[in-house]
């Protein structure tokens, strides 16, 4: 249940923010799935909706609109944009 409950604030959050945060608006439903499924993905990480839902969009935007990895695959490989987008989320802890 509290998961269900997470997953509800992070999407509420995320419709809250792409609607008023001009960078979120402009992603394209390909974009927006991508950074839905990061999301999901970091949930259980200690941190707040807002700062999952930087780091994802940041991490969607250092990608290639060719790239056929998930953003979650993708970092693995590219430390130096994880490192930077922690940072501009405002992650602790990593």
């Amino acid at each position: 249940m509290k998961s269900v409950l997470t997953l509800a604030a992070v999407a509420a959050t995320f419709v809250t923010i792409s609607s008023s945060h001009p960078a979120l608006a402009q992603q394209n439903a390909d974009d927006v799935k991508w950074i839905k499924e990061c999301v999901e993905d970091n949930k259980d990480e200690g941190q707040t909706a807002p700062v999952i839902l930087g780091y994802c969009t940041c991490m969607n935007n250092k990608m290639s609109s060719n790239e056929t990895r998930s953003i979650t695959q993708w970092e693995k490989s590219n430390p130096r944009a994880v490192e930077a987008c922690a940072r501009q989320a405002g992650w602790r802890g990593r």
